[in-house]
């Protein structure tokens, strides 16, 4: 199992100290990797982030983090198909030949159609323009050269270099019964964000029968949890909005495993897409999201970015010493 963290990179604390210094602390502490959100009209939502529109770009900021650091896996959770794919690639390979090979693609629909109205995509297929990143991305990696015909993207031999890396990690993100088929059926990664353990183990179980009678090994999990750390799992419950997420979770968890009652109604029904406690509460979470099949977990904080550097520590030196395994 691996452990991420996703950085400060928008809202009032992103800065040069938070993004590339926290990433270096990790980098320390021995965390395996970092991750980034993407968005080209970021508009503060999910009812956990603040008003500060602040939002430093994706692809610019791993690049930055690249720089600064030597081994630590560059993630994104996920890129949304703004970007051409010729040039995402050139981007992507350019981080590659200057960083090396540690980059970690997720790539997402995303959920705002004014992000993709304000640039001139409205209307397209998403899944469609997701489908075709892979299929190019792919092409490039292992080839240098490649030629697409669609209705989104009509290119012949085109050559680039450099290329990222043939094997380039890419995930699928989302949290629906199809991101999970897709996943399998497109031979990525399966990386949602914020979700429950039983949805997590549910997914985990289709996956498996999926690849199973497909003749393929059941894709990767990563998962975006959102953590609060504190003294005790009551002092860190103080400090969210359980009843805003409890709504959240209501009306937009619709793909959700839903409680014995039908409704979320506790911070308990919540556990999966809630981490809070206690540095002993979060590695007995840690094993609960080990037992649910995954693979990589990316520590999401941003209800205390503003003590961000001092949680990596915390993290690292308390929890992850904890709940490393042998290889």
């Amino acid at each position: 199992m691996k452990f991420g963290l996703l950085l400060p990179h928008f809202g009032e604390h992103a800065s040069r100290h938070t993004v590339l210094g926290g990433s270096r602390l990790a980098e320390s502490l021995d965390f395996d990797s970092v991750f980034v959100r993407d968005h080209v009209v970021y508009e503060p939502h999910s009812g956990i982030e603040g008003e500060d529109t602040t939002f430093y770009d994706a692809v610019t900021t791993i690049a930055a983090i690249g720089a600064v650091t030597e081994r630590i896996t560059l993630g994104t959770g996920a890129l949304i198909p703004f970007r051409h794919p010729l040039n995402l690639a050139r981007a992507l390979g350019t981080i590659t030949a200057l960083s090396g090979e540690r980059l970690l693609i997720g790539l997402g629909t995303g959920r705002f159609d004014r992000e993709f109205e304000s640039v001139g995509l409205g209307g397209l297929s998403r899944l469609d323009m997701i489908r075709e990143h892979v299929e190019i991305l792919r092409a490039l990696s292992s080839n240098g050269v490649a030629s697409f015909d669609s209705e989104n993207y009509r290119f012949s031999d085109v050559s680039i270099s450099p290329v990222p890396a043939p094997g380039l990690p890419i995930w699928y993100c989302g949290g629906t019964p199809a991101s999970a088929r897709i996943a399998v059926d497109e031979g990525l990664g399966w990386l949602p964000g914020r979700i429950t353990l039983e949805t997590i183990r549910l997914r985990r179980d289709t996956m498996a029968k999926r690849a199973e009678a497909a003749g393929l090994a059941r894709p990767p999990i990563a998962v975006i949890a959102p953590t609060r750390i504190g003294t005790t799992r009551e002092d860190a419950l103080a400090g969210i909005d359980v009843p805003g997420l409890l709504t959240w979770a209501n009306d937009f968890g619709k793909w959700w495993v839903k409680p014995e009652s039908g409704r979320f109604e506790t911070a308990e029904d919540l556990k999966g897409s809630l981490i809070a406690g206690s540095p002993q509460d979060i590695i007995a979470e840690v094993e609960d999201f080990r037992e649910a099949g995954v693979d990589h977990l990316i520590f999401d904080l941003r209800t205390q970015y503003d003590r961000w550097m001092e949680l990596i520590e915390l993290i690292g030196r308390d929890v992850l010493p904890a709940v490393r395994r042998p290889a």
